[in-house]
C-alpha cells in the first residue's frame, strides 16, 4: 500500500462529483474534512463520507468535523444535537469544579455520537486557547477559561471523553490563539508577549496536555518565538516550542491554509508548513485549483508522520470505552441536569 500524501482535503458540496473522486484518488489525501457545506441529511452526510474514504480506497481514512459546541459546529439541528459552547462548560467548573469536568466528558461523547453517526471519525477539539480580555471575537466563547490550569483540566475531560467513544480528539490552537487580536482567518495576529509570561499562560494547557495524540498549529506569529514567520510555517516555534518546551511528539495538522492570516500561494504555505516540521497540511475550503497548487508542493507522509499517525491509532484504540445508546441516552439526560440554562 502507498503512503498518503501529507494533506487533508476538504470538499466542494454534499455529493462528492466524479471529478472530485478522480482528484483525490490520484492525489491520495491522508484524509478530508467536512463542513457545513456538506452537510445536509444524516443519510446524505454518510453517503459522502462513504465515498470519500472509497475514493482513496481506505476505509481507515480519517474524516475530520470541527465540532465544537456553541457556535462552531457543522451538525446542528433538527437532525443532530445542539450543544453548549466551551465557556458555558468554564462557568460550570468556575463555581463547581467536579461538575464541570463531568459535564464536559459528557458533552465531549455526545459530539463523539453525533459524528460517528455520519461515519466521522476526528474531531477538531479541545480549544486550549485561552479566553482573556483582549482575545478576539474569533475564539470569544470558544475557549473554556481565562486561566491555564482549568482549561487544561476541562481539556483533558473533553478529549477522555471523545476518545473513549472512538473519536479523535485535536487539541488546538497550538500553542495559543488567546492573546491574538486579529483573526487568523482575514490577517495575521501578532503577539508581543515575553516568552517567560507565554510558558507561564497561553503554552501551559498544550504542555499539560502534550500526551494527546494529534494537534493543530495556530496560523499567529510570536514575536519571542520568531519575529519572522507565524507558528505554521516557522521551524523555530515548531521544534523550540511545540516539539521542545511543549514536548507535543503526535501528529501535527496546520489550520487551515486558505485563511488569510498566511502569505505566498496555497502550495507554497503547505510547502513551507511540511517542511517547517507540521505532519499534515489541512486544507478546508474544497477549491480545485487551490488544492491542484498544494497536490504540486507536497509529498507522500514522511515516516516520522507515518510512525505519529500509528501510534495515535493505537491510543484511541486504548481509550475506547463507548457507552452504548442507553448510555448516551443517559448522558444526554445528566447533561441537561448540569447546565439547565442551556436547555
Amino acid at each position: 500500500m502507498t503512503t498518503p500524501r501529507a494533506v487533508i482535503f476538504g470538499c466542494a458540496g454534499p455529493d462528492l462529483t466524479a471529478d472530485e473522486r478522480d482528484f483525490f484518488r490520484d492525489a491520495d489525501p491522508l484524509g478530508f474534512i467536512l463542513f457545513a457545506r456538506n452537510v445536509d441529511t444524516p443519510e446524505r452526510a454518510q453517503r459522502l463520507v462513504e465515498e470519500l474514504r472509497s475514493s482513496v480506497a481506505r476505509s481507515e481514512a480519517p474524516v475530520l468535523v470541527d465540532q465544537e459546541g456553541g457556535r462552531v459546529a457543522r451538525l446542528r439541528p433538527p437532525h443532530w444535537r445542539r450543544a453548549p459552547p466551551a465557556r458555558l462548560l468554564g462557568e460550570l467548573y468556575g463555581r463547581d469544579p467536579e461538575r464541570g469536568l463531568e459535564a464536559a466528558g459528557l458533552n465531549a461523547r455526545l459530539l463523539a455520537a453525533d459524528l460517528l453517526s455520519i461515519g466521522a471519525d476526528v474531531d477538531c477539539l479541545p480549544v486550549l486557547d485561552l479566553g482573556l480580555p483582549e482575545t478576539h471575537a474569533a475564539i470569544g466563547d470558544r475557549a473554556f477559561a481565562a486561566r491555564p490550569e482549568p482549561v487544561a483540566a476541562l481539556g483533558r475531560a473533553a478529549a477522555e471523553g471523545l476518545m473513549a467513544e472512538g473519536v479523535m480528539a485535536v487539541m488546538k490552537h497550538m500553542p495559543g490563539h488567546g492573546r491574538a487580536t486579529a483573526d487568523s482567518h482575514h490577517a495575521l495576529p501578532r503577539v508581543d508577549a515575553s516568552r517567560e509570561l507565554l510558558e507561564r499562560t497561553d503554552f501551559l494547557p498544550f504542555r499539560l496536555l502534550s500526551d494527546l495524540p494529534w494537534g493543530m498549529t495556530s496560523h499567529l506569529l510570536f514575536e519571542a518565538v520568531d519575529p519572522a514567520a507565524p507558528v505554521t510555517v516557522s521551524a523555530r516555534a515548531i521544534n523550540g516550542i511545540i516539539r521542545g518546551h511543549i514536548g507535543f511528539d503526535g501528529l501535527l495538522l496546520t489550520d487551515d491554509l486558505s485563511m488569510q492570516a498566511l502569505g505566498g500561494s496555497l502550495g507554497e504555505r503547505a510547502a513551507g508548513a511540511l517542511a517547517a516540521g507540521c505532519d499534515i497540511a489541512l486544507h478546508c475550503n474544497g477549491d480545485r485549483s487551490e488544492m491542484t497548487d498544494i497536490v504540486a508542493r507536497t509529498a507522500p507522509m514522511t515516516v516520522a508522520a507515518v510512525a505519529r499517525f500509528d501510534r495515535g491509532r493505537k491510543a484511541l484504540a486504548r481509550h475506547r470505552a463507548p457507552l452504548g445508546k442507553g448510555g448516551l441516552a443517559e448522558a444526554r439526560r445528566r447533561l441537561a441536569s448540569l447546565l439547565p440554562e442551556w436547555g
